[in-house]
């Protein structure tokens, strides 16, 4: 069997256990071994693995940066509950320190006044400020 069949099915076999373990390193590992089997064609044996530790040294050292960019990259939308702070919300029955009732987005959440010592009055558009387990924390706008 030619060294370049060898190299190619070696590449094949790290590229289809990339697609199931999703480390990107085996990635690497086989398209280095796709450029060792087209240099396989010409070059003697050491040489070829001359080929495949660059090919897979400058893989390592293109594709690091790119993955250490997108694990660092802060989560740019909101999701849950998180997503419902900042948004304006409208009181339903008025909400004091200990309680009361806001609708935001269509849904009525039980609120507290973010301000303990408040007293905010039923129809005024309030900001929610943090939702803490079902209840919203909310503000009067200004």
């Amino acid at each position: 069997m030619d060294e370049w069949v060898i190299w190619l099915i070696f590449a094949v076999v790290l590229v289809v256990a990339e697609i199931f373990t999703l480390t990107a390193a085996l990635g690497v590992l086989g398209a280095a071994a796709l450029v060792t089997a087209v240099s396989a064609a010409f070059l003697p044996l050491p040489f070829q693995l001359i080929v495949f530790t660059a090919a897979a040294t400058a893989g390592v050292i293109l594709i690091r940066p790119v993955a250490l960019r997108h694990m660092h990259r802060p989560q740019l939308e909101r999701f849950g509950v998180d997503a419902l702070v900042g948004k304006p919300a409208y009181v339903l029955e008025e909400v004091t320190g200990l309680g009361g009732r806001v609708r935001i987005g269509g849904e009525e959440w039980t609120a507290r006044a973010y301000d303990e010592t408040l007293v905010i009055p039923k129809g005024t558009v309030v900001d929610v400020m943090e939702i803490s387990g079902s209840t919203a924390l909310v503000y009067p706008r200004e």
